[in-house]
């Protein structure tokens, strides 16, 4: 069988033989048969056909790719090297992604001169014929027959007898770089006690091995370890219990994975697969020390972020490298600090910190120098840091006297004094956080030449003198001329904003809002899309105003679609006041709720306790409002984000649902931005994940996680010893123990009807088909009693192992005084849920 030469123009899903044929009869066939052997792809390599130049072997289901590979080729970062190395990449989507490399230290430089190949000892083995030498082999012990290597759909190349295909000597699966793919394992050998590692590659276009790196638990506990240069260890999965890893909750959130962790008597391992063979998705360790699970969405063809550990760039152990600091809250989060520049500048342009910084300026004894006028080394203070690793104590009990023992060794780079005593750092500086609010936070007193401070005591008088007689007129005139202005805009400011009373929706001014807010500096909370400010109007009512971030709208179809959510008005929905739209500056104004949000008033640690007749009242408003949003607005109105920071309370408590305007601002974009959002992937439906149309049926699960932590006074996200909440809530459910559900805050202060019927509607809301969820306008009914419901089945994602029923009833026989009133307003909500709502509200 022959390769298909030019793969990258023609692929093998490809009609390349779709030109015409000439016209000439004796040349039909002829042609025919060529361009057949032509178009036809293989997916072996075997003794007589090795890999060279062009080349490419294809997975018979066309997914995956093996060939020549040069990260130059899609990594726009790289300077352009050149260099080339045996990789696997998928087939099937646009961006070019590997999966794995036949990882080497040396590359290759023309893939003309090199040939991966099976060798006379049965290897596959990458040879470099321009330099005579081997660069990487399979290195496995194969029997006297010859074998043969084929690539799988899987994306695993595999090492084969030639004659006998179930005999597989090496699994490329099994022997992963820094892509974790689907039916691979991560193992520990017990018997050798070599643990497979999974390492990023060094840079965006270098693929050897860069200094992190997650393996399994060599001591033979089941738990995994990232760590950094094969030493320190910085984030552990926890200990395996049956489900889970115990510190990761979000495998809880796997609709689409099937996991396995065994354990026997030779090795230990986890693998993982996926429910739906059609969807694609890969977990990697990072260029910078995160494993990353990334989810193919055909819809938007792009890779969606799922999830990632340590959950922050900064929790990565020495990711800046020396003398470089992390800071979460810039891009790029690495800088080198005051006095140091980066040690290879071609390294950071391609992602890579972890060669660290190099001083700018010796420090004075350094510099071996004996002259008086060499003026002596500063400190350069550095405060709410996180201290570097590495200290040692040191004689001084003051600040000064540590100082002074600093300046005395010539390998001191930095000191601290704070109450445990003076701690100074002969050893490079490592692991540096700024703007640190975690233990080990302090100020650090960095070690710098005289020449990179300025001298505080240079008075520069003379100058200063000449110029203030000159400068001091000229201020006392602006400073008439801007009291008068501000007078007159302070007038216009109250005029434009008392308009107000009116009850219509304003267009206000950006700086009429900065005035209300006092410059937006109360601030009530922030999230995704934007920081929340209290304000206050000139009649003194409380207002709050959402400046939203990352909006590039037109100021003509933002105004448009902000006087549509404007008219969208209900006692379950907090009220739009008013708007900004200036420029890139958009800004909504709401009525204020003096009682803040559901999750400041619900979770453990605020000094009352909601009552259940409240918990009751909050979670049937919720519904209410969610309801008129589906189902009674012209165009149905899907919230995307439901949970307890979304729900506002008044003075008496009464639910308000917030922010329900900003799926319809965010349109096309607000799928990426919320499955990349932080804190809510716990409250997100299976539909995300797989990229299916979203409709109203994704803000019923995400109410029924909700309702689920409303019962209990508890995140469903938080982790230890228990189980996860949901799957406890749906297995207690069955057994009928309910009351051992609610928030023992309550002690047991609830009506049994309303709690089992509250558990029952949110077990119904979380199933995995949205077709079995009841619609909001059902979820009202049931909790308004109007309606029976049965009992639910275990969801199958929250189950985990094993199948649930497919139980698609929601609702039992309606009691005989309200089946003909139920039944009607049964078939009326599902009409709405159909049609999206009839009227304009």
């Amino acid at each position: 069988m022959s390769y298909c030469t030019n793969l990258d123009s023609h692929p093998p899903s490809s009609p390349c033989c779709s030109s015409k044929l000439p016209s000439m009869a004796p040349l039909f066939f002829l042609l025919l048969f060529g361009q057949i052997l032509l178009c036809t792809a293989v997916d072996t390599i075997n003794s007589t056909t090795p890999l060279t130049g062009t080349q490419k072997i294809v997975s018979p289901g066309n997914k995956f790719i093996l060939g020549f590979y040069s990260p130059t080729q899609s990594n726009t970062a790289s300077s352009g090297s050149g260099n080339y190395y045996i990789a696997i990449w998928y087939s099937n989507i646009p961006i070019q992604t590997t999966v794995w490399t036949a990882t080497t230290n040396v590359p290759v430089s023309d893939p003309t001169t090199a040939s991966f190949e099976i060798a006379t000892d049965g290897n596959l083995v990458l040879l470099d014929q321009a330099k005579n030498q081997q660069l990487w082999s399979t290195n496995v012990s194969v029997a006297p027959n010859s074998t043969m290597a084929i690539i799988r759909d899987s994306g695993s190349l595999d090492l084969i007898d030639a004659s006998n295909s179930s005999i597989i000597y090496w699994r490329s699966l099994d022997h992963p770089t820094n892509t974790w793919l689907p039916g691979g394992k991560l193992m520990l050998n017990k018997t050798t006690g070599v643990t497979q590692r999974l390492f990023p590659w060094k840079n965006n276009a270098d693929p050897s091995p860069g200094l992190f790196s997650l393996q399994l638990d060599p001591n033979g506990t089941a738990q995994y370890f990232i760590q950094w240069n094969k030493s320190i260890n910085y984030w552990t999965s926890g200990t395996w219990n049956g489900v889970i890893f115990s510190l990761v909750p979000e495998m809880t959130a796997g609709y689409n994975y099937d996991f396995q962790f065994v354990s026997n008597a030779t090795e230990n391992y986890f693998t993982y697969t996926m429910k739906d063979n059609s969807i694609l998705s890969r977990l990697i360790m990072d260029v910078n020390g995160q494993i990353k699970q990334w989810t193919w969405v055909t819809s938007t063809q792009q890779w969606i972020l799922f999830w990632s550990q340590p959950k922050t760039q900064c929790e990565v152990y020495a990711v800046c490298g020396v003398y470089g600091s992390c800071n979460a809250n810039t891009l790029p989060f690495c800088n080198c600090i005051k006095g140091y520049s980066q040690k290879v500048q071609s390294d950071w342009d391609l992602q890579d910190f972890s060669g660290g910084c190099k001083r700018n300026v010796p420090l004075q004894c350094q510099t071996n120098s004996s002259s008086r006028q060499a003026k002596p080394d500063k400190f350069y203070t550095m405060a709410g840091v996180r201290l570097p690793d590495n200290a040692q104590s040191a004689a001084g009990t003051s600040s000064r006297e540590c100082e002074v023992a600093c300046l005395s060794n010539c390998l001191c780079n930095a000191y601290t004094y704070n109450s445990s005593g003076c701690f100074v750092w002969p050893a490079d500086l490592v692991n540096l956080q700024e703007e640190y609010r975690g233990n080990g936070v302090g100020t650090l007193f960095l070690r710098l030449a005289a020449s990179e401070l300025p001298d505080p005591k240079k008075s520069k008088t003379a100058i200063i003198g000449g110029v203030i007689g000159g400068v001091a007129a000229v201020l006392i005139i602006l400073a008439i001329v801007l009291f008068f202005l501000f007078q007159k805009r302070r007038r216009d400011r109250t005029l434009r904003v008392s308009k107000t009373a009116g009850g219509a929706l304003i267009a206000f001014r950006y700086s009429d809002l900065q005035h209300v807010t006092n410059n937006f500096a109360e601030k009530l909370g922030g999230g995704a899309f934007g920081s929340v400010f209290k304000g206050k109007l000139p009649d003194s009512t409380a207002i709050a105003v959402k400046r939203l971030d990352g909006f590039h709208q037109g100021e003509k179809q933002f105004r448009a679609e902000v006087s549509t959510i404007g008219t969208t008005q209900h006692v379950n929905l907090v009220r739009l006041l008013g708007f900004c739209s200036e420029g890139s500056r958009k800004l909504l104004v709401y009525e204020f709720m003096p009682k803040g949000s559901l999750e400041v008033q619900l979770f453990p640690g605020e000094t009352t306790t909601l009552s259940w007749a409240i918990r009751y009242q909050i979670a049937l408003g919720t519904a209410r409002g969610l309801n008129y949003l589906h189902e009674k607005c012209r165009d149905c109105i899907i919230h995307c984000d439901v949970k307890p920071d979304n729900i506002l309370l008044d003075e008496s408590f009464v639910p308000k649902v917030s922010d329900f305007g900003l799926a319809k601002l965010l349109g096309r974009d607000f799928s990426r931005v919320l499955t990349t959002m932080r804190g809510t992937r716990g409250y997100l439906a299976p539909e995300w994940i797989s990229g299916v149309p979203i409709t109203a049926k994704a803000d019923v699960f995400s109410y029924g996680m909700m309702l689920l932590e409303i019962i209990s006074g508890r995140r469903n996200a938080d982790h230890g010893d228990d189980a996860f909440f949901p799957t406890l809530a749906a297995s207690i459910l069955h057994e009928g123990d309910v009351q051992t559900l609610l928030d023992p805050r309550l002690k047991g202060d609830a009506d049994h009807d309303e709690l089992t019927r509250a558990c029952k509607v949110a077990c119904w809301c979380i199933q995995d088909d949205e077709s079995t969820r009841p619609t909001t306008g059902q979820i009202a009914q049931i909790l308004e009693g109007l309606l029976d419901v049965n009992m639910p089945p275990v969801p199958r994602s929250l189950a985990v192992l094993g199948e649930s029923p497919n139980a698609i009833n929601f609702f039992s026989d309606l009691s005989s005084s309200q089946t003909t009133q139920t039944q009607n307003s049964t078939t009326s909500s599902q009409t709405h849920s159909a049609t999206s709502g009839s009227s304009q509200p």
